[in-house]
């Protein structure tokens, strides 16, 4: 029901169309195999029937095409729409929740779910053609004899009754293979992001393999086969249940019920016609299982084909006097511990250069997550200038910040130009203010910009990190925040971000918050933020703070 749901609202008309197309189609081949049984029986068919049949298969074999162009035509624009829908869903959900899920699942959603699903929309012409030529033989049957009408409903109802366990257990082991399909696809990530490590290691490699890699695509293939062939099984039984029909009309019937040869004739040819609709109809179930799976996994993820998501552009950016973090508090949970952040209070002034600093598992970046908006506080309140921030302009909020996390990612071109940014961008002012950059960031000798494109992004670690700075650049935006950026630089280059880079951002204006180890430098801030196991521990200047400090451990960076 969800996937007829979700194509009717993507194209209504159209599919009603193409359903009504193969409706017809299937009770026009319905009608053939009338005339065929009538023409077997009548010594000379005559000029009627022939026209008739003629016009009938005609009609039939038109509106056939007509019905399949139709639908795979809007089965495939429905599958663009599904997966434009879901990415909308997945940039506009919370970055919390998003985590929670993790990339896996989101790979396995944005590819096997949906393939499933469009694999399902593409049989519909084809079982609504089957669908109606079954109920125009059964109008049939019915016009021939009611009592023959009622056997084959008995034994419909006894099929039903039966094949409801083979697809309730299909559907549940296709279910299980979906569920251990999200850790398959983390054991390939792994794969591939950690090639470098498993190359240097044998036993390591081996062990990987045998006891991640293997045993899960083993459940993989085991469920997938367990619910295929239930459904294999099932259209086994579908075709005895048919031949048993058949012998009962053929041998049984014929003692209860007074029926004449050429009737049993058109019997038996009614029933033949059905074995190829009715066989078509149980092979397509698996791939209705397995869409039903990918739909209920979504709905269980909270991402829904029906749900619309907002679009609306938040406000423009305004100059800003004031932030604050009033008692902002935020909990992390995962594997089995917890940390909480805070209470935080801090206040922030246009200008300011902040140091925040504390050993690993201190909530560094989870404070810088929660002072960008990706994280929402759990208590207390965030204030920009007058105005709290709450779900309503918490987008709003968001863009008054360019990052560049630890964890960061390079685009290969720059995203979002403003109007007339993107005006200057096609004239080639934009691309020479990056190019000035390029120059200050010392990669003018191996990347440059055409039409806001990098040229590469095929580069060691701290030059792609000096492209993601470009970026934030480019974007303008009057705070940054840099998560330790400068791990990957050489001692030249960390020398060139803390003593011009930084200086430079705070001479235009702008707030700059610097998640940093490198202590030498701290001199250069107006404030250094200390953070201890989630506890600001002291937030002072850098001549009254105490720069030495030991790292404590922890879990949460």
């Amino acid at each position: 029901m969800s996937l007829l749901l979700f194509l009717w609202q993507t194209s209504g008309p159209i599919l009603l169309i193409a359903l009504a197309t193969g409706l017809v189609s299937g009770g026009c081949s319905a009608g053939l195999i009338a005339l065929i049984s009538y023409a077997i029986a009548q010594e000379s068919a005559g000029a009627v029937v022939a026209v008739a049949f003629v016009g009938l298969g005609a009609i039939a074999l038109l509106l056939a095409m007509v019905s399949r162009v139709l639908l795979v035509r809007f089965s495939q624009a429905a599958v663009f729409e599904l997966q434009l829908q879901l990415c909308r869903q997945i940039l506009a959900a919370e970055l919390k929740s998003l985590e929670t899920l993790g990339l896996p699942s989101l790979l396995v959603i944005l590819t096997d779910d949906i393939q499933a699903i469009a694999a399902a929309a593409s049989i519909l012409p084809v079982l609504m053609i089957n669908i109606a030529g079954t109920v125009g033989c059964m109008v049939y049957v019915a016009w021939l004899s009611w009592q023959v009408l009622a056997l084959v409903l008995l034994i419909t109802l006894v099929a039903s009754l039966s094949c409801r366990w083979f697809l309730g257990a299909g559907r549940r082991g296709l279910a299980a293979a979906r569920e251990q399909q999200d850790r398959l696809f983390q054991h390939f990530r792994s794969l591939i992001e950690g090639i470098k490590e498993l190359k240097l290691h044998y036993l390591g490699r081996q062990d990987f393999f045998e006891l991640d890699l293997q045993p899960t695509a083993r459940q993989v293939k085991q469920y997938n086969q367990q619910g295929l062939s239930l459904f294999a099984i099932l259209d086994s039984w579908g075709k005895f249940i048919y031949f048993f029909a058949v012998g009962l009309v053929l041998f049984a019937l014929p003692n209860w019920v007074g029926i004449s040869p050429n009737t049993r004739v058109a019997y038996v040819l009614t029933f033949t016609y059905l074995l190829g609709p009715m066989e078509n109809l149980v092979n397509k179930l698996p791939l209705l299982g397995q869409a039903s799976v990918a739909l209920d996994k979504l709905a269980a993820l909270g991402l829904t084909i029906n749900q619309p998501v907002a679009a609306l552009a938040p406000p423009p950016v305004q100059p800003w006097q004031r932030l604050e973090l009033k008692g902002v508090t935020h909990t992390y949970r995962g594997d089995g511990t917890e940390f909480t952040l805070g209470p935080v209070n801090l206040t922030v002034q246009p200008g300011e250069l902040i140091f925040i600093i504390g050993g690993n598992g201190s909530g560094k970046s989870t404070l810088a997550k929660v002072i960008t908006g990706l994280y929402r506080p759990q208590s207390g309140a965030i204030w920009l200038d007058q105005q709290p921030i709450d779900e309503a302009n918490q987008e709003w909020y968001r863009q008054h910040f360019s990052a560049v996390f630890a964890d960061f990612y390079l685009f290969e071109r720059l995203l979002g130009f403003s109007d007339d940014q993107d005006d200057c961008l096609w004239h080639g002012c934009a691309d020479r203010k990056a190019e000035d950059y390029l120059q200050k960031l010392q990669l003018s000798h191996k990347v440059h910009l055409e039409h806001g494109r990098f040229s590469t992004v095929d580069l060691s670690q701290g030059q792609r990190k000096r492209l993601t700075l470009l970026s934030a650049y480019m974007e303008n935006r009057p705070i940054y925040l840099f998560d330790e950026w400068a791990a990957d630089q050489d001692p030249a280059f960390k020398h060139i971000f803390y003593t011009q880079l930084l200086p430079d951002l705070k001479a235009q204006g702008k707030t700059v918050f610097v998640i940093s180890h490198d202590d030498h430098y701290f001199h250069m801030g107006d404030r250094i933020l200390k953070l201890d196991y989630g506890q600001v521990e002291f937030d002072q200047s850098p001549s009254s703070a105490k720069l030495g400090y030991m790292q404590s451990d922890g879990v949460v960076e």
